[in-house]
């Protein structure tokens, strides 16, 4: 038993899935829809975007120094916005794509750059640019939504190919792939984990930190703009709120799926399982017509229990560990 538990505690992954399997039992004892193709189809809908901001929250994370980016939500909320503002305006899909990548990685790089160069504290710099973006996402807008988007825009979203949602097959994947390989495939994700787990290490290897810090930042603000276009897609109307509440899911996501508040430890695989966790989560309580009030004391619940329960299996493995020696 005790090796279980400790295969269990060593592996976050073993862990989150029998967390899923757990889950996925209750929910679909509270609710015989639970596991309808169109309750299903609707969780991944929501859980691509939310798959997007929380891998680019976790890489902010494990690069360590109290690493966190509370604006992701407003930079999603102003990058779909300005994608909405040129379709309207007469400019193309694909320019729109691209001008909304560009405005997530200027984004980005503003709080990088508040956060490497200026060394302001990562919640302090990304708290302020967050009413910054969600401001000026109102005020562009001023509160209407965008809509009028070409009707060939929701294939996106709201087709399927080979039975996979086509945000799922075309976006999310290949995005994911590319974050892995970069991630743990390369140098810099090396070095995103060595700052995040010795930054006094990192210095004398010469690892650039403002460089990297700011890359990781810019990655977060361009994966929130993939997740407004996908977002814009779902809905057919780019929002000023639509990013609104993003930041904590996402927070809690990364946290969920391991990756350490301190920085430098945790796997991107975790994160994808505890999107899944949060998205079903989410779709249950609505089901069972649970009180939204109650659904963010819910997700904020699971976010302090995930930090404890971090900790705990930490200390667990450290100390199992140590009396093998």
């Amino acid at each position: 038993m005790k090796k279980i538990a400790f295969s269990i505690a060593k592996s976050r992954t073993k862990f989150l899935l029998l967390l899923l399997v757990a889950e996925i039992i209750i929910l679909s004892l509270i609710s015989p829809y639970f596991l309808s193709v169109n309750n299903l189809m609707q969780v991944t809908q929501f859980g691509a975007s939310l798959t997007l901001i929380s891998l680019g929250e976790a890489l902010v994370m494990i690069a360590g120094r109290d690493g966190i980016d509370i604006s992701v939500g407003s930079v999603m909320s102003l990058s779909g916005v300005i994608f909405g503002l040129v379709v309207i305006n007469g400019g193309s899909i694909f320019a729109a794509v691209l001008i909304a990548l560009a405005t997530g990685a200027v984004l980005g790089l503003i709080n990088g750059l508040l956060v490497a160069v200026a060394k302001v504290p990562a919640l302090i710099a990304t708290l302020g640019t967050q009413y910054i973006y969600g401001s000026l996402a109102l005020y562009l807008t001023g509160g209407v939504p965008i809509s009028g988007f070409p009707d060939g825009f929701k294939v996106l979203s709201l087709e399927s190919t080979f039975g996979i949602p086509n945000q799922i097959l075309f976006v999310i994947i290949p995005v994911s792939i590319l974050v892995f390989i970069l991630i743990y495939k390369m140098k810099f994700g090396r070095r995103v984990y060595l700052m995040g787990t010795n930054p006094e290490a990192a210095k004398f290897t010469g690892i650039k930190e403002k460089r990297i810090r700011s890359s990781v930042y810019i990655l977060a603000g361009v994966l929130a703009a993939i997740s407004a276009i996908i977002n814009n897609s779902w809905l057919m109307t780019a929002r000023a709120d639509a990013g609104t509440g993003m930041e904590m899911q996402a927070i809690t996501v990364a946290v969920l799926g391991g990756i350490a508040v301190a920085g430098g430890s945790g796997h991107l695989g975790g994160v994808l399982i505890g999107v899944v966790i949060i998205t079903m989560m989410n779709s249950g309580l609505q089901i069972a017509n649970v009180n939204s009030i109650w659904q963010l004391a819910t997700l904020g619940l699971i976010l302090i229990i995930a930090i404890i329960l971090n900790q705990l299996m930490s200390r667990y493995v450290a100390a199992v560990e140590k009396n093998k020696e």
